[in-house]
């Protein structure tokens, strides 16, 4: 995981000092190559003890550590060839339609490589193998969650493995309340904190159930009541209105665990998407 992207997700959870240093540091990242430490307190209102606190908070011994480290991602960024662009930068109203559209493209692409480059594979494997297993696996999100947790539904669906998704909250906790100790409850929270999702879990994990979130957020409520969980590495700006970058993460881990799901019944897996295919194929036409 990038450095600027560990610093964006665990902005929610950082104290009021640190989160200040990591307002700034996101809103410019190269702006710490240039500061010493007592300058970057002083640009974020806060104490030199505060800048070192909030650099072992992201995984660092100190503030030298976190130039090096961002600086070498900074370099890294501009080898690929994307002077001018920001992962997160937000739409402007002077923005033309190609640099909305670019900066769309240079998002969302980078979400998904670094969502990829960041999946725990051991994470990805031990949850597979737990739907796999379930006799039922519950699935919920809220907003645009929902249309992701309808995806896995879906995808599980295809290949014979009982699935069900709901998009209302009631639904949602009476399923989790007659889950067993088998069944696999999936949540998706971007930020990790949707009180109907939490809630989601706990019920479930208090029936017994195996529970899993998918969130952005490592250190956040909903990572607690899971037993396993998948993260997304995204940074979502004003016009995540639309939650459109976590969304397509979110829809890249899906896929992922899809086939990590899939590839432990090869054969019978493709048989099932083959007779689905065929099914749709081959129904009859609409009555003249």
């Amino acid at each position: 995981m990038s450095i600027q992207s560990t610093i964006h997700s665990l902005m929610p959870s950082l104290a009021p000092a640190a989160r200040r240093v990591a307002e700034v540091i996101v809103a410019d990242p190269g702006v710490v190559l240039g500061l010493t430490i007592s300058e970057l307190a002083t640009m974020c209102n806060t104490s030199e003890p505060s800048v070192v606190r909030f650099c072992r908070a992201i995984g660092f011994s100190g503030y030298v550590q976190l130039r090096l480290a961002l600086a070498t991602e900074i370099g890294r960024e501009h080898g690929t060839g994307t002077e001018g662009k920001k992962f997160g930068e937000d739409i402007r109203p002077e923005d033309s339609l190609a640099d909305a559209v670019a900066k769309v493209r240079y998002t969302e692409t980078m979400g998904i490589q670094e969502t990829l480059d960041g999946l725990d594979l051991n994470v990805l494997g031990a949850v597979a193998e737990k739907i796999n297993a379930a006799p039922h696996t519950l699935i919920y999100g809220v907003g645009a969650g929902s249309i992701v947790a309808d995806d896995l539904r879906y995808k599980l669906f295809r290949i014979r493995r009982q699935a069900t998704s709901f998009r209302d909250q009631h639904d949602a906790l009476m399923g989790a309340s007659l889950m067993g100790p088998a069944d696999v409850a999936v949540a998706f929270s971007h930020s990790g904190r949707t009180r109907e999702t939490i809630e989601f879990l706990r019920r479930a994990k208090a029936s017994g159930a195996v529970t899993v979130a998918v969130s952005n957020a490592a250190a956040s409520p909903i990572v607690q009541e899971a037993d396993l969980s998948l993260f997304t590495v995204v940074r979502e700006t004003a016009f995540r209105s639309g939650a459109m970058v976590s969304r397509i993460a979110q829809l890249s881990v899906v896929d992922c665990l899809f086939v990590s799901v899939a590839r432990l019944s090869y054969g019978a897996t493709l048989e099932a998407l083959e007779t689905t295919r065929e099914a749709v194929l081959g129904r009859p036409g609409p009555r003249q």
